[in-house]
This record gives structure tokens, sequence and C-alpha cells, in this order.
């Protein structure tokens, strides 16, 4: 089952990042929260790295590959974000402040592992659930600020939706940690309200 669980979680997160990427292309505009982006691409390269010097298994694997699509996201991310700037804003200071968010969040991430250490993944799981959590708000504040589907599918909000849910009754049910099964539970609540806005918008404008 775990097995099972952690193949849907790969599969779905590989979806989420393949539809950022074509649809980044497609409308001409990032597809990923910055916030969001800025915490995944630290997350994976730090865990994808740590996990591949111990052993080579299918979650650091699935990590590395995530990682990957991370880089092109975040190309894309540079190359379509200066377009929602404010008239009076300089593109220099967009890409010094999106630098320094990145290094803000690997701080961040290097502070879990400080506190909890890579024995037992705590530092992975409290991180990862706390940083899912602040995506599923971070899509929906973005659907809200475009007020339009730019950037943005229903395959993509399924999938991580699933994505999500998936590692949640791993790690939050068969493994009773309440501090993910939270996070987790949360997660979907936000994840399907943004279904159904994403839905909504559109069905509208079509």
């Amino acid at each position: 089952m775990e097995l099972f669980l952690t193949l849907v979680s790969g599969i779905c997160w590989c979806i989420v990042y393949e539809e950022c990427i074509r649809l980044s292309i497609k409308h001409k505009t990032y597809a990923m929260p910055f916030w969001a982006l800025a915490m995944n691409i630290t997350w994976e390269g730090i865990y994808a790295i740590t996990e591949l010097r111990i052993g080579i298994g299918l979650q650091p694997i699935v990590n590395l590959i995530w990682f990957m699509l991370d880089i092109v996201i975040l190309a894309s991310y540079f190359k379509y974000g200066k377009k929602e700037l404010a008239s009076n804003q300089k593109a220099g200071m967009f890409y010094a402040w999106s630098i320094l968010g990145i290094i803000a969040m690997f701080a961040v991430q290097m502070s879990f592992i400080a506190a909890f250490g890579l024995d037992g993944h705590l530092s992975a799981q409290y991180s990862a659930f706390i940083q899912n959590l602040i995506m599923s708000i971070a899509f929906i504040n973005m659907l809200h600020k475009r007020n339009s589907s730019d950037g943005q599918s229903i395959l993509l909000a399924v999938a991580k939706w699933i994505g999500t849910l998936a590692p949640t009754i791993t790690m939050g049910i068969l493994s009773t940690n309440y501090v993910v099964l939270v996070c987790g539970l949360l997660c979907s609540v936000y994840d399907i309200l943004y279904i159904i806005l994403l839905f909504r918008i559109t069905k509208s404008t079509h």
C-alpha cells in the first residue's frame, strides 16, 4: 500500500509540474505561485541530494525528478513573472527579491533539519506538509488575483490534490502523524475549493 501511494503521489506531482511547464508556454505566464515554487525547489533539492547520498530509493529518485522539473518551472517564472510587476517596479528588483526568497526558503528548510534531523524523516514530513498547505492557499490567491484560468487547469488542480492526499494517507493515517494528518486534510479542503473555483472561472470564460 505504501509503495502504491508513493507512486501515485510521484506521478500526480509530475503531472502538476508538467502542466505548469505546458501552461506557462501556452499562456505566456508562470503557473506556480512564487512562494510555492521557492519552497518546492529548495525542499526537493535538499532531500534529493541528502537521501541519494544515503542510498538509491523510490522517493529520492522522485525528489530528483521533481527538482529537475522545478528548475524548468523557475526558468518560466523568471521569463514571464515580470509581466505582473507594477509599472513603477524595476526588473532588477524582481530578480533580487526572487533570489532572496529562494535563499530564505532554503534557510527555513535547513532549520527543520537542524531541529528534527534527517533520521526518521520528520524534518521532511513536517516541512513538506506545512509548505503544501501554504501552496494550496497560494494557488487560490493566484486564481483570485488573476481572475482568470491563465496558467492553471483542472488537471493540474486535481493532480495536486491527489498528489498530496496520497502521502497524507501514508504518513498521516498509516503512520499516525497528527501534524501531517491535520495539514494534509486542510490541504484537501483548500484543494477541493480551488478545483471548484477554477471550474467556475473556466466555465464562465467559455
